[in-house]
């Protein structure tokens, strides 16, 4: 499924497409949104194609999940060779060395020094669910508070969404979620909380909002058992935070003894360049959530922590399918991929590529108000008036439609960002192209924005 032939055939959604959307929103709930009807047959690599035999160039990768692209050989060969073998049997009671093995992978990797230990789940909200456990049970709940950020996305299950401030509708109607969990704004320096332009300004204030505000005027510092952190919000925006202020938090929580979570589950396993988002700013974590492109596809987490501080008592934490032997042995290959193939380097030559291209379209057009990004996790902020930053909404849907009518798979996040995650082993070339169509895009988009003024 190379790029010589035209990627579209008949106009998306096609009659086959139409037919199963029709029965999808006749028997599903529909408590999701989806971005445009895209009904998917099957994929390779960062090419997707669609039911009616449209393909596409894939910038989503499922959503950061198909970090070594789609139906990659190796991932295929693990599952064959497990096939057979053993499908299920449950880790909470009884051993197998896929397990162990993919530990020891994972361990290897982890962004901190010292002993640790990982924990299996089945998604990124159930990593996170885990992570307050650990955290609370830790310290055998004598610190009961947990801080968050506004933009954060943690998961929906009811402990992560109670961490989640992005968007109110994940908490309408659901109320009262989780006691003792606060939230402190989180430094975007776009669009900065604290009214300044300056990003290292920005930092500053936002730790000083958690230190003079929270620790100072409603919880004392030993009341809270961790501080959970996206590196990179993911949903919120794709927004990078000031180079101050992730050493800043890990400074703070040092200080008070409090827990530094960091919620690795769309920017890890490579996607920023580097296996951790957070090993950009040189900071050890003492618990990494991480899901979604660890099993390329397959149901999988897995917590990675200090061994101290996992030391839940046997019997109160488990979960009868959370690592699953078929999706370990995978992982365990998603890893040898990433490494062999020098996906990393490619996130980061690519990735540099895409940010040079957007930033140099910046500089002709009004509707592009902010390029910003580590790796292959990049977000482009649109916005009708480059003076008063207002999010371009409509516009960005309508971008996202036409991109997906000429081929092209691309979604948003946060107010009105383009969000730009590929497979890591996406071509240059391909690059190339994707923005090419988005390039085109964009400037008819311009024209109207401009005119609106």
């Amino acid at each position: 499924m190379g790029l010589d032939a035209p990627l579209i055939r008949i106009e998306p959604p096609g009659p086959r497409a139409r037919e199963i959307i029709e029965r999808d929103h006749r028997l599903l709930m529909q408590s999701f949104v989806r971005w445009y009807p895209l009904v998917i047959k099957r994929g390779e690599g960062f090419i997707v194609e669609d039911v009616d035999g449209n393909r596409y160039i894939d910038l989503n990768s499922g959503i950061a999940v198909l970090n070594i692209g789609h139906n990659h050989p190796r991932v295929l060969d693990a599952i064959r060779e497990m096939l057979g073998k053993i499908t299920h049997y449950s880790l909470t009671d009884f051993y197998y060395e896929e397990a162990v093995r993919l530990a020891e992978e994972l361990t290897r990797i982890a962004p901190m020094s010292g002993g640790k230990r990982v924990f299996y789940g089945n998604s990124g909200a159930e990593a996170i669910e885990g992570c307050i456990k650990i955290a609370r049970g830790h310290f055998k709940n004598q610190r009961p508070y947990i801080i968050a950020f506004y933009g954060a996305f943690h998961g929906r299950t009811m402990g992560a969404n109670t961490l989640t401030a992005s968007k109110p509708v994940h908490h309408r109607w659901f109320s009262p979620m989780l006691p003792c969990v606060l939230h402190a704004p989180y430094p975007y320096p776009y669009r900065c909380p604290f009214n300044t332009d300056d990003p290292r300004e920005c930092g500053e204030q936002a730790l000083a909002f958690i230190e003079d505000y929270i620790l100072g005027k409603y919880v004392y510092g030993d009341e809270v058992a961790a501080i959970f952190i996206e590196p990179i919000l993911g949903e919120g925006g794709y927004v990078v935070p000031p180079d101050n202020f992730i050493p800043g938090l890990r400074k703070l929580c040092n200080e008070y003894s409090i827990l530094l979570v960091d919620d690795e589950v769309q920017a890890g396993m490579g996607r920023t360049g580097k296996w951790w988002a957070i090993q950009h700013w040189g900071v050890e974590p003492d618990l990494l959530a991480c899901a979604k492109a660890i099993a390329s596809g397959l149901p999988l987490s897995a917590i990675i922590g200090r061994e101290e501080i996992m030391d839940l008592p046997r019997g109160s934490h488990a979960t009868t399918f959370g690592g699953n032997p078929i999706a370990c042995r995978v992982a365990v290959e998603v890893i040898r991929v990433i490494e062999e193939e020098k996906l990393l380097e490619n996130a980061e030559r690519v990735g540099g590529y895409v940010i040079k291209r957007f930033r140099e379209l910046q500089d002709h057009l009004e509707i592009i108000g902010d390029v910003r990004g580590k790796g292959l996790m990049i977000g482009v902020e649109l916005v009708r008036n480059r003076e008063t930053k207002e999010p371009a909404k409509k516009e960005l849907a309508s971008i996202l439609n036409e991109a997906f009518k000429r081929g092209l798979l691309v979604i948003g996040a946060g107010l009105s960002t383009l969000r730009i995650a590929p497979p890591l082993n996406i071509t240059l070339e391909a690059m190339e192209k994707a923005i090419d169509i988005l390039e085109d895009i964009l400037r008819k988009y311009d024209k109207e924005v401009r005119g609106l003024r």
